[in-house]
């Protein structure tokens, strides 16, 4: 937008300035071609007025020696006139073919001068003063002659001239007043022209967030804007996607304070009855003469109390997770011991037998040494929970990797996959809400709390599946960093 401004800004200068300029060198042209003009016309008068003036001094010299006579002084003043008059045509620029002429009209003044002299001042008898006043009148015609040669050819020329000059003025005016004309009419486009690119991306922009105010937080600049606001447009619908998980993490956090009310009232109300109840179901078991059938029914009852109290303390983990006490641990250490936990699993506690379930456990950790400053404990429930849900996932027989890897930004990835099942797509995007679950008998608290607690180290946790191929879990810790550990409340 910056580079338009200033090519618009430079456009508008060059037209002004160039305008300008055009204006200026055409007023002087005009000037230059009146000041021809005007010239051209004081020859032809010079010219005239010679002509005028040899008629007079002619005139003059007819009259001599009549009673019209005039005196010697003043047909001495005509003559001077007339020779002042012949010399003015020499003070104008002429072409070579004119200044000819006129050089050849001089030395015909002359010899017409010498015999007026001749006239005037001889003093002889009169056949020889008619003689010598003859032949100065014919010299005088020779001049007016000349004159009017130099008349007749330079007219047409003079007029070609002038005619040229006035066309001339006329096309300077014409062009003047065009761009006089067009002028405004170029700044008025260029400033629509800018103004309804400009306004358009702004309306584009406002209307954006009008929406956003309105509560639409799924909306986006579509349109291809460009310059500035092709980046304003970015920004914004960045903001807008940033602002959407703000309220998703808004409503989770709501949902959390939510879970730890009611955690905290449901282990009020529900721990110390409960616990009475299991003492007397126990105690009844014990003392009364049951026959095995009714005993399991009793067993069965104190079973369904330590699920209830599983849960009680399932809810007081994710709605209130103990402070985080981080160190310095090895995460290729954590996770192989956290693979021979899950592998107890596999075992029937109550016989010692090995399950149907043949699962191999594969380790593709990184050749370098991974520490991350964490709470040991809680990133081995995360993982246990991870690799038992592996387990879960697997029917029969399977593999369960767990493979390490160092980004290039100095962060460590960690993934847990199985060819279990897999996970519907329908359910990939509820898989981390509290109580969500599609095991017959889980909470759905396990992965939310996988996920609290990764947060509370400043990682992230997503997961891939495909139904019937399997799942990954991709879990992303900062190496060697101290997190904002979150304070909880007890």
């Amino acid at each position: 937008m910056k580079k338009k401004v200033y090519l618009a800004l430079f456009i508008l200068v060059f037209c002004f300035t160039g305008g300008g300029l055009y204006i200026t060198r055409s007023t002087e042209d005009v000037v230059s071609k009146l000041e021809i003009i005007t010239t051209l016309h004081q020859v032809e008068f010079f010219r005239k007025d010679l002509q005028s003036k040899i008629k007079t001094v002619q005139t003059d010299l007819l009259l001599k020696d009549s009673p019209h006579a005039l005196d010697i002084d003043e047909f001495t003043v005509h003559v001077e006139d007339m020779e002042k008059a012949a010399d003015l045509c020499f003070t104008c620029h002429h072409s070579p073919e004119v200044l000819q002429s006129l050089t050849s009209m001089q030395n015909g003044m002359k010899r017409y001068i010498k015999s007026l002299s001749r006239v005037y001042t001889t003093r002889a008898n009169r056949e020889r003063l008619e003689q010598e006043k003859g032949e100065a009148f014919n010299l005088g015609k020779k001049v007016l002659a000349d004159v009017q040669n130099i008349v007749i050819t330079s007219s047409d020329k003079i007029a070609a001239r002038i005619a040229r000059a006035r066309k001339s003025i006329d096309e300077s005016q014409r062009l003047l007043f065009f761009f006089i004309t067009i002028g405004p009419f170029l700044l008025i486009l260029i400033t629509y022209f800018f103004l309804d690119h400009v306004s358009g991306s702004v309306s584009v922009l406002i209307d954006a967030i009008r929406k956003i105010k309105e509560g639409d937080l799924q909306v986006r600049v579509k349109d291809k804007l460009s310059d500035e606001f092709l980046e304003l447009a970015t920004v914004f619908n960045e903001m807008a996607g940033s602002l959407k998980e703000q309220c998703l993490y808004m409503q989770h956090a709501e949902r959390l304070a939510v879970v730890g009310e009611l955690s905290a009232g449901l282990a009020h109300e529900v721990k110390n009855p409960l616990a009475g109840i299991k003492v007397s179901i126990e105690v009844l078991a014990n003392d009364l003469p049951l026959n095995q059938e009714d005993r399991d029914v009793f067993y069965r009852i104190i079973n369904e109390i330590h699920r209830i109290e599983a849960l009680l303390k399932s809810l007081i983990n994710y709605a209130r997770p103990p402070e985080p006490r981080p160190k310095v641990i090895d995460v290729h250490e954590l996770l192989a011991s956290t693979i021979k936990n899950a592998k107890y699993s596999l075992v029937n506690p109550t016989n010692n037998v090995q399950s149907a379930k043949k699962i191999e456990f594969i380790r593709d950790f990184s050749s370098k040494k991974l520490e991350i400053m964490a709470d040991q404990g809680q990133l081995q429930q995360v993982f246990l929970n991870l690799l038992l849900n592996a387990v879960d996932a697997i029917p029969a027989q399977g593999t369960i990797t767990v493979k390490t890897r160092q980004e290039s930004n100095g962060a460590m990835q960690i993934s847990v996959s199985d060819n279990g099942k897999g996970i519907h797509s329908d359910n990939l995007g509820k898989i981390f809400k509290p109580f969500f679950t599609t095991k017959p008998k889980g909470t759905g608290l396990g992965l939310s709390i996988c996920k609290r607690l990764i947060e509370l180290h400043d990682g992230t946790i997503h997961l891939s599946s495909q139904l019937g191929e399997g799942t990954t879990v991709y879990i992303t810790l900062p190496e060697k960093h101290q997190p904002e550990l979150v304070k909880h409340e007890k």
